[in-house]
């Protein structure tokens, strides 16, 4: 007799599409035999293994009417997605074990718990970061919202059955702040993040040219890739590329990079244009502040240095960040106790990376060892232009990306799914 699994429904309370840990979850579940039902908005789609399983279904949620006072809204969006958000619950089928991720905690972690306890379920949260520490950054710490959303999240997360959480900080945070024992999942990256070659760079490179015209010179050839009797190579004389995904939120000062940028632009206009190529630099990803940058962009008069700025489909997403020579993370984290999945994606594809030194970068990246950090503008400019020195041929930078890279190979050994049945499976159980 084949042993019936329990029903799992995870809550994100956000764009399911922009919720990679949570359809790793979802992903992870649904290969031991587990149903899901996932409940959250569809701005954007989610993963093609999440649309193609027979065993995960998705509920998306009505977008919030805007009301024109800003405290009424917040109310009014607190009481919408409420019921909202209660009517899918009990729509689906029920759920055995229900996992919510935090943030946002109001009105999820209320709404999930009582809903939880009413049925008998497990309840299960999934700590990315403090959703009072993110309020503060537009109110204030003192502000009565924020203090009401701190009180939820001790009080229901010492409700929980279990917790999952993102760092080590996070979990001794979580104990000492509010008694609260969880257990630390690092995010991995699946296996679509990965090197690719030279031959998938150039047909990615080819395709996203078709979209963005100042990729292409000819029409078999990129301005970084050329094909030769059949075989693609690397152009000699050819711009750095460099990448960057954000979800432009407070937490991501973007003036940083562009302040470097200009540094940048700056040192080949002083008369460096011999030792430093032209610059490439890719910003993917959506987010409320996307339109404030846009128009910064806009107002640069770089000569050497082209930005651009694409929304990315997920299996595009993986495939520029391995194509790129360079990345870039901006993320400081309101809390300053979770860590950016952009860079673990980022490591999985093999990229050096440059990230915003923070209290517990260091449980990710290693400055020196497995990348670099920086901590301003000058940090992050210095460190852009000593690595396209001379490029490509600065036998130095070499010989550091090889010692980076046989890092990284740790972490490309523990994927998602393996650390997940490691680490998080017994909680399902």
């Amino acid at each position: 007799m084949v042993e019936e699994k329990e029903n799992v429904c995870i809550v994100v309370l956000g764009d399911i599409g922009r919720s990679p840990r949570m359809q790793y979850h979802s992903l992870s579940l649904a290969k031991n035999g587990h149903k899901v039902d996932i409940l959250g908005y569809g701005e954007s789609e989610p993963l093609i293994e999440i649309k193609l399983s027979p065993s995960i279904y998705y509920h998306f949620m009505v977008p919030v009417p805007q009301v024109p006072i800003k405290f009424l809204n917040y109310a009014f969006k607190t009481v919408f997605q409420a019921i909202n958000l209660l009517f899918l619950l009990i729509s689906i089928r029920s759920p055995h074990i229900l996992m919510v991720q935090n943030p946002p905690a109001i009105p999820s972690l209320i709404i999930c718990w009582l809903f939880a306890k009413i049925i008998g379920a497990k309840f299960i949260i999934d700590w990315h970061n403090y959703a009072h520490s993110i309020m503060a950054l537009s109110l204030s710490k003192k502000h009565i919202l924020v203090r009401l959303t701190e009180k939820c999240e001790s009080f229901i997360g010492k409700k929980a059955d279990y917790n999952f959480c993102v760092t080590n900080e996070m979990k001794d945070d979580l104990l000492i702040r509010w008694g609260i024992k969880a257990t630390t999942l690092y995010d991995r990256p699946p296996l679509i993040f990965k090197p690719i070659s030279l031959k998938d760079k150039h047909e990615f490179l080819i395709r996203l040219g078709q979209t963005y015209n100042v990729l292409l010179d000819g029409p078999n050839s990129t301005i970084f890739t050329e094909l030769i009797d059949n075989e693609v190579k690397l152009k000699r004389s050819r711009p750095a590329f460099i990448v960057s995904s954000t979800s432009w939120t407070e937490d991501e000062d973007f003036s940083i990079l562009f302040d470097s940028l200009q540094e940048y632009e700056n040192e080949i206009v002083n008369g460096n244009l011999h030792r430093l190529p032209t610059l490439i630099c890719f910003i993917t990803g959506k987010g409320p502040m996307k339109q404030y940058y846009m128009e910064k962009i806009a107002r640069q008069h770089w000569k050497h240095i082209q930005v651009i700025t694409p929304w990315l489909d997920f299996k595009d997403y993986p495939l520029i960040l391995a194509s790129a020579d360079l990345g870039v993370c901006l993320h400081t984290s309101s809390s300053g106790l979770d860590l950016p999945m952009k860079v673990v994606d980022m490591f999985g594809c093999c990229l050096p990376v440059l990230a915003y030194d923070f209290k517990c970068l260091h449980e990710l990246v290693i400055d020196g060892k497995n990348g670099y950090t920086f901590k301003n503008s000058e940090n992050l400019s210095a460190r852009i232009i000593s690595w396209f020195e001379n490029f490509p041929i600065n036998e130095k930078n070499l010989e550091t990306e090889k010692k980076f890279k046989s890092e990284l190979e740790t972490i490309q050994s523990l994927r998602w799914e393996e650390n997940w049945e490691k680490v998080a499976y017994s909680a399902f159980h």
